[in-house]
């Protein structure tokens, strides 16, 4: 028999430093399980004297009562905590959406976070100006600390801002890694069954390259995606570089023409030369993809009235708003039967 757990939300999320941020539902958040476990990876050695598993990825789970039939699968590209919460503290997407009866997978990929335990030798070499560069890179604005007027994040609030540049992890931006984590993830979706992939960023190519691996994912929604897949013979005349873009035979392309897939896109883009080429690039997909029979589409938020969104819109301040987009999509396309 199934125990009910009830998780009360505060009011108002604290941090350590008790400055109090952002504000909570006051309705109980009820879920039926929640946990977290390993899945894909390697064993390398003799596993009977000296071995190591390694290359595993990591999902924590929540399962809310009568659960929808599609579980979404939130894959970052900076670190599991923006799915978590708004940068202000409020409520966060991974909230959000269990509160609309949807099985909540948090990814963290092969190397990266909790999972981070690699079958190879990685390094780190901490850089002073990352904050800045993320400033730039978050489109928070062009230049630090010039923020866009009507940006989403509560740009007064100090602890926001300290919060947001500490939510990053390493992130190993390859195609070979990218391959590695989808590798995992074919996996993770294989044992869970029918999934929508939520992503952002790289996480956008890191799941069409296990769409191509795993028939159990049945929709993507990619947050300002920055790597694609072609079909052979078709798509930008580049070499392959940390995000690709990565070329497969025609009949393997095919597999992403057999599920719906969103692009959404935030606000201010028209002020930075670097996303308005990648708004065009994922239009280009889109066409692509249609082309071939499939069901892709581009949404861009000021279109629908949701202005000041940035690279990561589901930990901007309006995030429910983008959050009814997202849900209105799965409704179109029947993923959110129970």
């Amino acid at each position: 028999m199934n125990v009910i757990a009830r998780v009360l939300v505060p009011a108002a999320a604290t941090f350590i430093t008790g400055c109090a941020l952002g504000t909570s539902s006051e309705k109980p958040l009820v879920i039926v399980s929640q946990g977290a476990f390993a899945v894909g990876g390697k064993v390398v050695g003799d596993p009977d004297s000296a071995s190591l598993h390694c290359d595993h990825g990591v999902v924590e789970y929540q399962i809310p009562v009568k659960p929808r039939a599609t579980n979404l699968l939130l894959w970052h590209s900076s670190s599991a905590v923006v799915w978590k919460r708004r940068w202000d503290g409020g409520e966060g997407f991974q909230s959000i959406l269990v509160r609309n009866r949807f099985p909540v997978y948090v990814w963290d990929g092969p190397r990266v976070g909790r999972a981070n335990w690699g079958c190879v030798e990685t390094t780190y070499t901490p850089r002073d100006g990352a904050d800045q560069r993320n400033f730039i890179a978050w489109r928070f604005g062009l230049s630090y600390p010039n923020w866009f007027e009507n940006v989403q994040f509560p740009r007064e609030n100090p602890e926001a801002w300290n919060q947001a540049m500490r939510a990053r992890y390493q992130e190993f931006d390859t195609v070979a890694n990218a391959q590695l984590e989808s590798d995992a993830a074919a996996a993770l979706a294989d044992r869970i069954g029918p999934t929508v992939a939520v992503t952002n960023s790289a996480g956008g190519l890191r799941a069409l390259l296990t769409a191509l691996k795993s028939s159990n994912i049945r929709g993507i929604v990619a947050y300002e995606n920055v790597g694609w897949v072609y079909p052979e013979g078709e798509g930008p005349d580049q070499p392959e570089g940390p995000f690709g873009p990565v070329k497969v035979p025609t009949e393997e392309f095919l597999k992403l023409t057999r599920f719906p897939i969103q692009l959404v896109w935030g606000d201010n883009i028209e002020a930075s030369d670097v996303y308005r080429a990648r708004l065009q690039e994922s239009r280009r997909f889109a066409e692509i993809i249609n082309r071939h029979g499939g069901q892709a589409e581009v949404l861009v938020l000021p279109d629908v009235g949701i202005r000041g969104n940035t690279h990561v819109p589901f930990a901007d301040l309006n995030n429910t708003e983008v959050a009814e987009q997202l849900l209105a999509f799965l409704a179109k396309h029947g993923l959110d039967r129970r």
